[in-house]
């Protein structure tokens, strides 16, 4: 099957395509020089019998997006997400941004910088707005730099980004777009967690001593016996020091949940990542 695109010019493009996160039947149009395409969407995988977890079809087939390229374009404005989400509502007001691998050759081309620009903005992989992200950035009087340069042992589109908040608040945040529009999130900080965003996902910074995992927990089944963990992961670049706890849920948690975590002994700072 064909799909025959609406604007001049006509191309013709296969229903599937097999090259990484590209994949996808898509209408295309061309507009101020960036490729636009759409996408449907539909996350997580479904079961197909007994034993059998089938490949959800629409996450081949990719996101809704603006861009020319799921990976470059709608991946790294889901990472640049992450970020806004870390800010929580806070404007930036310095961004430092490393790209490493594939997102270092052809960012430019791919619309990546102003894709990842977006997202720290808060706008999402379909915002028309990501067309104009650089002047955006601007207008709102944030300074921002690109810097070409290569992580070791990265995933070849991988982004680091630095940033300053107007209230001095600093942070860091490296991840990689993975194909399809998908992403993964590798440190926060410093510490290694992995995550891919598309869950509520809570960070919880403490001290590394015995029983905090159990104590953070149990605060989660004793008051909020509706929330599922889906994934949790634990990060500590020492024994006895600063840990990171990542903890993937299936609900939104309600705000009370952050204060009861934050209120534990040995427990530095707690905050919600929600879904992108």
């Amino acid at each position: 099957m064909w799909i025959k695109q609406k604007k001049k010019p006509s191309v013709l493009y296969p229903q599937f395509f097999f090259r990484g996160g590209d994949q996808g039947a898509r209408e295309s149009t061309f507009d101020a020089g960036i490729h636009s395409e759409k996408f449907c969407t539909l996350q997580n995988s479904f079961t197909i019998g007994k034993g059998r977890t089938g490949v959800n079809i629409f996450n081949i087939i990719g996101p809704i997006m603006i861009g020319p390229s799921s990976s470059h374009t709608a991946g790294a404005c889901r990472l640049g997400r992450v970020v806004n989400k870390l800010a929580d509502g806070e404007n930036f007001k310095q961004l430092e941004i490393e790209l490493s691998g594939s997102f270092a050759r052809t960012y430019r081309g791919h619309g990546t910088d102003r894709a990842l620009l977006a997202g720290i903005m808060g706008y999402h992989s379909y915002s028309e707005e990501i067309r104009d992200a650089l002047q955006i950035a601007k207008d709102r009087g944030i300074e921002y730099r690109f810097i070409e340069t290569d992580i070791p042992d990265a995933h070849p589109n991988t982004a680091r980004i630095h940033y300053v908040l107007e209230n001095g608040q600093k942070g860091v945040v490296e991840g990689a777009s993975i194909g399809g529009g998908n992403i993964r999130v590798d440190s926060v900080n410093g510490m290694r967690v992995d995550f891919t965003g598309e869950n509520n996902t809570i960070l919880v910074l403490h001290q590394d001593i015995p029983g905090m995992i159990a104590e953070v927990t149990h605060v989660m089944y004793e008051k909020y016996t509706d929330l599922n963990i889906g994934n949790f992961h634990l990060s500590r670049p020492e024994k006895g020091g600063t840990a990171l706890m990542t903890i993937e849920i299936d609900q939104v948690p309600p705000p009370e949940l952050l204060k009861d975590i934050n209120a534990l002994p040995h427990v530095d700072n707690a905050i919600l990542i929600r879904s992108i």
